[in-house]
């Protein structure tokens, strides 16, 4: 059976911009109940001023993906103010740009208590009540957490480490009535690069890729309210997405030249 959205409500981490920004905006519009949760109470109100010209049912919850009692307290908002929770997206990420020999390691742990830990917070308080409601999880991962890319140790590691979290856990709850998919969105059109960590932790500023020819947040979101209504296990999009993933399966050598090469042909690249 299809699982259906409409009047289900919908908690969004990282829904500030990007891909977790139209994801609020596309389930909204498809008459789901979102709950869009942002660590910058500035951005969010932003956000939220666009949503109230959209007819569309949300609320707001300012919170750190990266802190627990965050996430805990997230969970315990929706389901006070709706009663019950249905699916759960995690999305809230930061990455990263810098070699491994010169990254800081507060800022590998900063990327993975984001990226990962976040995801793990956010499930272990979501699960009890998408048990009860049978409902879903959708884990925004990565190319990354399929193919590893220089520069990017760290946020290559909280994306392996989504991958197999999810893996694991949906082997657990199939029986249970709880549908995970796990989407891997090709580079897409967002501010993560721009606002990604150097090596000293600070924002590195202007991305170093046209973010003009990438797919864009709306629809990668459409593509996972697609999958989810699906009941898919696993999505990769763009594809040259598919291509990377399936190439390494086969020559992972070979690949990882190509990628080296691919890699540094971008602007100010650190391994040059």
């Amino acid at each position: 059976m299809a699982f259906e959205i409409k009047d289900r409500v919908v908690l969004v981490t990282g829904a500030t911009s990007g891909i977790g920004k139209a994801c609020v905006e596309v389930f909204g519009k498809e008459g789901a109940k979102v709950v869009a949760m942002g660590r910058n109470a500035g951005k969010l109100n932003l956000a939220a001023k666009e949503w109230e010209a959209s007819d569309i049912e949300f609320m707001t919850v300012v919170a750190d993906a990266a802190v627990e009692e965050d996430n805990k307290r997230m969970i315990d908002k929706t389901v006070e103010h709706y009663g019950k929770l249905d699916v759960l997206v995690v999305n809230a990420g930061i990455s990263m740009r810098a070699m491994f020999e010169d990254l800081k390691l507060d800022v590998f742990k900063r990327v993975m208590d984001v990226n990962f830990y976040g995801a793990v917070y956010a499930t272990k308080y979501a699960l009890p009540h998408l048990l009860k409601s049978k409902g879903g999880i959708i884990a925004v991962s990565s190319i990354n957490g399929h193919r590893g890319t220089p520069a990017r140790t760290a946020y290559t590691a909280s994306k392996y480490a989504m991958e197999g979290f999810y893996e694991s856990l949906r082997t657990e709850v199939m029986k249970k009535g709880v549908h995970i998919l796990v989407v891997s969105p090709g580079f897409t059109g967002t501010n993560i690069r721009n606002i990604a960590l150097a090596a000293d932790g600070k924002p590195q500023g202007e991305s170093p890729r046209d973010e003009g020819k990438m797919m864009t947040p709306e629809a990668v979101a459409k593509a996972m309210l697609k999958g989810l209504k699906a009941k898919k296990r696993d999505m990769v999009l763009t594809p040259m997405g598919k291509l990377v993933v399936f190439l390494n399966k086969i020559i992972p050598g070979t690949m990882d030249t190509l990628v080296y090469n691919h890699m540094a042909k971008e602007p100010d690249s650190p391994f040059k």
